[in-house]
């Protein structure tokens, strides 16, 4: 664990002490209401400012990015050997039955953990760039798995951004969050349109490389060294005409099965890692 961080965590052998108003025992409890309600809709996520991360790795990743934690609820039957303490400062803490844990767990092993956190929406002009940065901008990725597996290659090739454009998903989504491991929080993560999106790249002099198979190089074939962004689009429909015209190089992974493309996470990932090697050389 990380001592900078302010959750703190360790397992122990006695019974925690709590009071009993820190106790959640009803499935009607207005709280337990509200986390379900917090993670089935982003309307709801978006009026409250408040996003819903279960499990200690994810609010660790959470907590080190800088966000804030609001609640925590703990069930001390799910902890992995016995019961959990916290100290989390400015935070609620409240322990759970199971049968609370089961109602708002929106997966099993997730240590026992869930927590409130507030929203924290960054905007292009909030962007650290590197010297040469390389960033990948999704458009119009519809389901939230693809954009969280894309957010966790972006992490292992130390990605400055994920720019999502016209986007079809919360960012908070559980199940983005889930997939992404906590690559959401260590990744700057952005919503916008494409023409926002095209205009803040061609001001800052990234190219920009679009993954599609009409007119395209071999991406291999392409020097990623200098500031590049890769632009994808979804399976089914590929990339909108106005980022194939601000494209600056068209590329393409080879295809030599009957298929002719590849899941977008799949394709970022082999993507990523070509300007990774290119790189390091």
């Amino acid at each position: 664990m990380h001592g900078a961080l302010c959750i703190i965590y360790y397992l122990c052998t006695q019974n925690v002490d709590i009071m009993n108003e820190n106790v959640i025992t009803s499935l009607q409890n207005e709280r337990v209401k509200r986390l379900v309600a917090l993670q089935q809709k982003a309307s709801e996520r978006r009026k409250a400012g408040l996003f819903v991360v279960e499990g200690m790795r994810e609010l660790m990743h959470c907590q080190a990015s800088g966000y804030q934690v609001d609640t925590v609820f703990v069930c001390d039957d799910y902890q992995p050997s016995g019961n959990a303490q916290f100290s989390v400062p400015g935070t609620q803490l409240f322990h759970v039955t199971p049968p609370v844990y089961e109602k708002i767990a929106y997966r099993g092993s997730t240590e026992g953990v869930i927590a409130l956190v507030r929203e924290r929406r960054l905007t292009l002009r909030d962007l650290n760039l590197s010297a040469s940065p390389l960033v990948i901008v999704l458009e119009s990725v519809e389901k939230p798995g693809n954009i969280g597996a894309v957010l966790r290659s972006a992490d292992a090739a130390r990605a400055d951004a994920v720019i999502v454009c016209n986007p079809l998903t919360d960012l908070y989504n559980p199940n983005l969050i889930r997939a992404s491991l906590g690559a959401l929080f260590s990744v700057p993560t952005i919503a916008c349109s494409s023409d926002e999106c095209i205009a803040f790249l061609k001001q800052k002099n990234i190219q920009i490389l679009t993954a599609q198979l009409q007119d395209s190089s071999l991406y291999y074939d392409v020097d990623m060294r200098q500031p590049t962004a890769i632009v994808m689009g979804t399976e089914s429909t590929g990339l909108t005409d106005i980022w194939r015209q601000a494209a600056d190089v068209h590329i393409r992974i080879p295809m030599l099965g009957a298929m002719d493309s590849l899941n977008v996470s799949v394709s970022a990932a082999i993507l990523l890692f070509e300007a990774v090697r290119q790189r390091m050389h």
